[in-house]
This record gives C-alpha cells, sequence and structure tokens, in this order.
C-alpha cells in the first residue's frame, strides 16, 4: 500500500476515533444535567414533572426520591461481613448488589421516580444501630476507594442515562470515624466533587452528610460548621459548571440558619413525625429561617407511610410544595424483599409497602415514559 494512502488511511481513523470519544464525554457530561430556578427543579432546562396536577396541586419542579443509600454497599469488617449473605447462595456480593440495583431503576423510573438518594458511607444496614461494620468509599486519609467507585460509576452512568437525578451523599454519622482528622474529611470532599468532574456528570446533587446533628465525630461535620464543606463544594467549579450542595438533618428537625444560608436546596427528614400535619408545619418554618431565598425543599428521608389514607407524610409535603423521599428498612419479623435499606436488598417493588409507595407515587406524578 502507498505511503500516502496508509497515512490518509491512518489520519482518517484517528479523527473518526477521536470524535467517537470526545461525543461519547459529551453525551455523558449532558444527557442528564439538574438544576434549580426558584423552587423548582429541572432536568435539562424544563421543570420536572412539567404541567402536572394531582388534587389541584401543582407537582411541577418537584422531585420525588427514595432512600437507596446501599448501591454499592460492602462490609470490610470481618467480624460482621458474614451478617449480609444473600438467602439463596449464603454468600454476600457486592458487584450482584449494584447490578440488581441498576435492573430495578426502570421499575422506579416508569412509577415516577425521578431521583435517589446515594451515599458513599451507606447507611444502617439494619435499619437503625450500629454493630460495628466498615462500609465507606472514602479511606482514613479521605482517598477514594476504587472497587467502591467502580460500583458508583455503573449506577451513576445509568441514572444519567435514564434521566434521573442522584442525592449523593458523602458521609454517614456510623462510619465518619473511619476518616483520621478534619483533613482527612475535607480531602474526602475534595476527592469526591474532582471525581465528579473527570467523570463529567450533571445529574448530582451533594448532600454533604446524612443528617449532621446526629453523632458525628468530626467538628466539621457537625451542625455549627457544616456550612462550610457546603460553601467548598460550591466554589469549585470546572468549564463553567459547579455542583449544587447541602446537607440534612435529622427526623423533625428544622434546618439551622448558617446552612440555609449556604444551601442550593434544603434536606429536611420526617422519620419520628407521625402526625402528617407537622410536616406541613416543617416545610413552613424551614421557608422562615431567616436567609431563606426560594429554593427547593424535599424530604429525602422519611419512615412513615399510611398510603391508602388520604393524609399521609407523603400527601401533606406534596401539599406544602415539597419533594418526598421513600425510605424503608426491614423491621426484625420481616424477610428479604421488605426494605431498601437493609442488607441483602431485594431492589425490586417486592413487598406490600413497597408496592404501596409506588402506587402512590404514580397516582401523584402519572408515572414516566
Amino acid at each position: 500500500m502507498a505511503p500516502k494512502i496508509l497515512t490518509f488511511i491512518l489520519l482518517s481513523f484517528f479523527v473518526v476515533t477521536s470524535t467517537g470519544i470526545a461525543l461519547a464525554k459529551e453525551k455523558k457530561a449532558n444527557q442528564t444535567i439538574v438544576g434549580i430556578k426558584g423552587e423548582k427543579f429541572r432536568i435539562n432546562g424544563k421543570p420536572t414533572y412539567k404541567g402536572r396536577n394531582w388534587q389541584g396541586q401543582s407537582i411541577e419542579g418537584l422531585l420525588m426520591n427514595s432512600r437507596m443509600v446501599q448501591g454499592i454497599f460492602d462490609d470490610t469488617n470481618p467480624a460482621t461481613a458474614g451478617q449480609w449473605v444473600y438467602p439463596d447462595t449464603k454468600k454476600w456480593d457486592a458487584d450482584r448488589n449494584t447490578n440488581e440495583f441498576i435492573q430495578a431503576m426502570d421499575e422506579w423510573y416508569a412509577k415516577g421516580l425521578l431521583a435517589f438518594t446515594l451515599n458513599l458511607q451507606g447507611g444502617s444496614p439494619v435499619g437503625y444501630g450500629n454493630n460495628g461494620w466498615i462500609n465507606t468509599a472514602i479511606d482514613a486519609k479521605g482517598k477514594l476507594k476504587a472497587d467502591y467507585m467502580a460500583r458508583l460509576e455503573k449506577i451513576l452512568d445509568r441514572a444519567n442515562e435514564k434521566g434521573m437525578v442522584v442525592i449523593l451523599g458523602i458521609f454517614y454519622f456510623g462510619q465518619d470515624q473511619v476518616l483520621e482528622d478534619e483533613a482527612a474529611v475535607i480531602k474526602g470532599v475534595d476527592n469526591t466533587i474532582d471525581w465528579l468532574f473527570s467523570k463529567n456528570y450533571r445529574n448530582i446533587l451533594i448532600e454533604i452528610n446524612n443528617e449532621a446533628n446526629v453523632k458525628y465525630d468530626h467538628a466539621i461535620l457537625q451542625p455549627e460548621r457544616v456550612h462550610e464543606l457546603i460553601l467548598r463544594v460550591k466554589a469549585r467549579e470546572k468549564n463553567g459548571y459547579r455542583f449544587l450542595a447541602g446537607t440534612s438533618y435529622g427526623g423533625g428537625t428544622i434546618p439551622k440558619e448558617n446552612v440555609v444560608r449556604s444551601s442550593d436546596f434544603l434536606l429536611i427528614h420526617g422519620n419520628g413525625v407521625k402526625d402528617p400535619a407537622r410536616i406541613t408545619d416543617m416545610v413552613s418554618k424551614s421557608r422562615a429561617v431567616p436567609g431563606y431565598q426560594p429554593m427547593p425543599i424535599l424530604f429525602n428521608e422519611d419512615d412513615h407511610f399510611n398510603f391508602d389514607q388520604p393524609s399521609n407524610n407523603f400527601v401533606e409535603a406534596v401539599k406544602a410544595y415539597s419533594s418526598w423521599g421513600y425510605f424503608d428498612y426491614r423491621m426484625k419479623e420481616e424477610v428479604f424483599n421488605d426494605g431498601y435499606q437493609s442488607v441483602p436488598v431485594n431492589w425490586g417493588i417486592s413487598s406490600p409497602r413497597k408496592k404501596a409507595f409506588f402506587d402512590k407515587l404514580e397516582e401523584i406524578t402519572g408515572g414516566l415514559k
């Protein structure tokens, strides 16, 4: 073959290949972009659930979600790792857990779920409490663990393809003690944001830590100072883009002024709120905190249900124009199919309680195609 022809072929191959790689990167960057305008969430420039009303209440701009924090779970403590085996294989398999999570996403989305919370340090795999497991994508020095991040990337890629938003929590109060000092905490935040930038994700909302007012070892993760990390995330930009950030509080707690002034959105929890009328009151009081400007308010954790009743926490959140998040764990008497936080997890809509939530979600949102 003549040298000139060979050179032309090689150059053509290089151009086509380079263009393909560039387009692939651009597709990941631009497939799903979450934004906020006033009190409304937007996806790719359009308000969520555009034009949708339910019982005379607009839900346009809300972000219905579910707490699915164990999507990349693994336990590196040999003393506790044997607790999480699957009933069929009698073994734990972190990759199976992530793969089954991804397989279930189509079903969630069809019912109207636009977002889910996923944590780098998970949550209690028994629902509430701690018995010594070690489940963290961030090591003692604040570095990210490759195996956890590989599983995370698979989930974020699928969410990006589906048009779903991920509320990505960085720290959990049952695991933050793994980090050796404040410098490691800060490094963990920076490394997380840098990793997200490197992968070109724009469908992520950052939750610095789950329930900042509950038992954190490091002062910078506690209520008086956690806003420093929110501001740190907001200050990091790449190509004119930054991640939207906030943090959450324990059930029934109203956000503090320092967090309200610093956040892009407010995360509140309904755990322990037995009277649905208090949900409306929480939203109203959150909007009255000094420094509040119009921004979305969303519950991303609430373990109260009664979806067959005319008034429940989900319904009252919607009436207050607040997004709502389902938190479901397995009770002691229940089986593998129940709960989304208890490990091992059946990620399908596999129990009467899950079905009741998703049916109500579909009723309110009209479902998604």
